[in-house]
């Protein structure tokens, strides 16, 4: 995985595996790969997947079964659909419609460009 600069990697990591949940390659109460394997896998130190873990634990994303391991919590993935699609809306699509703007770029244009 390729990490970027403008967000802390623990945070990416998190993104990464919300990713996961959301394209199915983990579903409820599915075993996610242990916090080692997770940090071997991308190349980290432990303890940045450790931050990574606990962030998503602390969300109700994902949960420990002591001995067991970590699993996908019910829920986790419409829990996720439900922020990233706010953090769109509140966050993302102000910029793109300035952007838009700034360019002229129409809406039927954007529609357009969506169908191909």
């Amino acid at each position: 995985m390729t990490f970027t600069n403008d967000k802390a990697i623990y945070l990416q990591m998190a993104d990464r595996l919300c990713d996961e949940i959301l394209a199915g390659t983990y579903k409820e109460d599915d075993r996610i790969p242990s916090v080692r394997e997770y940090a071997v896998l991308l190349q980290v130190n432990t303890n940045t997947a450790v931050k990574a873990y606990d962030e998503l634990a602390r969300a109700n994303i994902i949960y420990n079964k002591r001995g067991l391991g970590y699993f996908v919590s019910p829920g986790a993935k419409e829990q996720i659909l439900t922020e990233r699609r706010r953090d769109f809306m509140d966050n993302r699509l102000p910029e793109l419609f300035r952007q838009m703007r700034l360019l002229g770029i129409g809406i039927e244009e954007v529609c357009k460009a969506w169908e191909q």
